[in-house]
């Protein structure tokens, strides 16, 4: 991913908000052919840093050729907004503003009960806030092992980490006040959330 220096960051706590966020994000390999696959992602912290896990369908082309120590890309889209080059007090372009990170990495393939560990996670996450939650717990484990034999576990280990946060940060104060007036009146939430990560950055 290409990141103009001004909106590179070295920010740990923006990606971790970021996979959070938005954990159904691509799983990009190019073993034998270049694929992406949209699966859920967790982000595992540890001792020495921290590792994604996900699991595709067993009947991917992903998981028919991928073996330990090959590489593959995770790419995470957070908050994204146009913008209008209508806002600007002056003749200029319009761009998209935006937050994401790429996660380049070395996999090791799941043991059964890792899988059934993310996969119990992974539950919990996403049905947690239901009226009725239906956990792996609730399951069984006769029923939950059955079915996860469909699942391919993937952890990924990394070893490029890319981050970026476009957030109009080469407007002069003027202009970027009008941009956040403009998105604060869209009716979009991810508009809103580009409208006050830029109030927050510049203290507006």
């Amino acid at each position: 991913m290409y990141i103009p220096k001004i909106y590179r960051i070295e920010d740990q706590e923006l990606m971790k908000e970021i996979i959070s966020e938005n954990g159904f994000a691509l799983l990009i390999s190019d073993k034998e052919k270049l694929c992406a696959t949209h699966s859920m992602f967790l982000l595992n912290e540890t001792e020495e840093g921290f590792y994604l896990e996900t699991h595709i369908s067993r009947g991917n082309f992903q998981a028919k050729v991928l073996k330990d120590g090959d590489e593959v890309l995770c790419d995470f889209l957070g908050a994204h907004s146009y913008i209008s080059s209508s806002w600007y007090d002056h003749k200029n372009v319009s761009t998209w503003n935006y937050e994401a990170v790429q996660i380049r990495g070395k996999i090791r393939l799941m043991t059964d009960d890792e899988l059934y560990e993310h996969l119990r996670k992974l539950t919990f996450k996403y049905e947690k806030a239901q009226k009725c939650p239906m956990l792996v717990e609730n399951m069984g484990d006769e029923y939950v092992r059955k079915e996860m034999k469909g699942a391919f576990g993937i952890n990924v280990f990394p070893t490029e980490i890319h981050i970026a946060s476009k957030l109009s940060q080469n407007r002069d104060e003027v202009n970027a006040e009008r941009i956040i007036s403009n998105l604060m009146e869209s009716d979009d939430a991810d508009s809103k959330k580009i409208a006050e990560k830029m109030k927050n950055s510049r203290e507006l």
